[in-house]
């Protein structure tokens, strides 16, 4: 990552400088605020540390001319300077400073609030890419916005289910839950590259066009495959990536694209198929009729060992009421402490 420095007195500057390279960050010096914001505009610096007291355009003015900017992105901007106490500290955080830290300063203090400020940096930018790809995906399909809501909402049941489970507790984490509820969204993200011929055909397809809609989970995965390559610590990316090649695989073998069986498919993408096929079944489509509750609860229990991971399956019939609350929603939006007690 990047780091602007805005510092005036060179040896300072120089100091921190080394810190941070030391640490992997590449530095950008500042000598005030004006030539900083010249760099942040010309430049995708995201993280500035910065004095107060600075010619020409000190820090506090700096701070508010990146938070009144057009920047197009977020700038995280963290004072390091000689003064102190409760009023200053106000001062700066009310002119949108992310964080105070005062001089001298300790590098593990700096590392640690370096560290904070990539985290929510990574975040914001995590969400942006998930709501993007989602958006592109659901403009080419009008039935997918209340099935993205859905699905992750059955995925989420699921994963809760399973993290209780021994077997599970050390790989179904908040963390996994958390990012299989955000990244869901994406399992079809590959339709883009679908003709519209066969997307959007008022009903079956024949077995050329179903072909052609099979290739949409090598699509997607190929599409979040080129993020990873400049992302490659991104574990949502990962998980995304997995279930959009994957939710298409079968416990037997016999799915697609990969033909992959039992564990060797991703645990995300076993859960998630359950979630998929269940809101296939009991959502009318222009071909068929929506299936009631205990149909596809059938179909399932059916598919269980060939189709679906047999533990996935267990988690399902532990969590049908959570299932019905959510289907009983068109657009998924229930309220999880409605029926925790389920």
């Amino acid at each position: 990552m990047n780091i602007l420095i805005v510092e005036d007195d060179p040896v300072p500057a120089e100091l921190l400088k080394s810190t941070l390279e030391e640490g992997g960050y590449t530095v950008i010096v500042a000598e005030n605020g004006r030539e900083a914001m010249a760099i942040l505009e010309r430049t995708s610096c995201r993280l500035v540390i910065s004095d107060w007291e600075m010619p020409t355009m000190d820090g506090l003015e700096l701070c508010r001319a990146i938070r009144s900017a057009n920047l197009g992105r977020y700038v995280y901007v963290i004072f390091l300077t000689a003064r102190t106490g409760t009023a200053n500290l106000v001062e700066a955080l009310c002119a949108g400073a992310d964080e105070f830290i005062s001089k001298p300063f300790e590098p593990e203090e700096l590392t640690v609030r370096l560290r904070t400020a990539e985290r929510i940096l990574s975040l914001e930018a995590r969400d942006l890419v998930i709501f993007s790809m989602a958006s592109l995906a659901e403009s080419r399909d009008t039935e997918t916005g209340a099935h993205l809501e859905r699905v992750r909402n059955y995925s989420r049941a699921l994963a809760l289910d399973l993290s209780a489970q021994r077997d599970f507790a050390n790989r179904v984490t908040p963390a996994f839950i958390s990012l299989m509820y955000q990244t869901s969204p994406l399992h079809d993200i590959g339709k883009v590259a679908i003709p519209d011929h066969v997307l959007l055909k008022p009903g079956r397809l024949d077995d050329r066009e179903f072909e052609i809609m099979k290739t949409h989970a090598a699509h997607g995965a190929a599409t979040l495959d080129m993020a990873l390559k400049r992302h490659p610590g991104a574990a949502f990316l990962q998980m995304a990536r997995d279930i959009a090649r994957s939710h298409h695989e079968r416990q037997d073998g016999t799915g697609y694209p990969d033909g992959l069986s039992g564990e060797a498919i991703p645990l995300c993408a076993r859960i998630f198929s359950v979630a998929d096929v269940y809101d296939a079944l009991v959502t009318k489509r222009v071909y068929k009729q929506a299936f009631t509750h205990d149909v596809a609860r059938n179909i399932i229990l059916e598919g269980c060992g060939s189709q679906f991971d047999p533990a996935v399956v267990k988690a399902f019939t532990r969590c049908e009421d959570r299932f019905r609350a959510i289907a009983r929603d068109s657009h998924g939006n229930w309220q999880w402490s409605q029926i925790e007690a389920a």
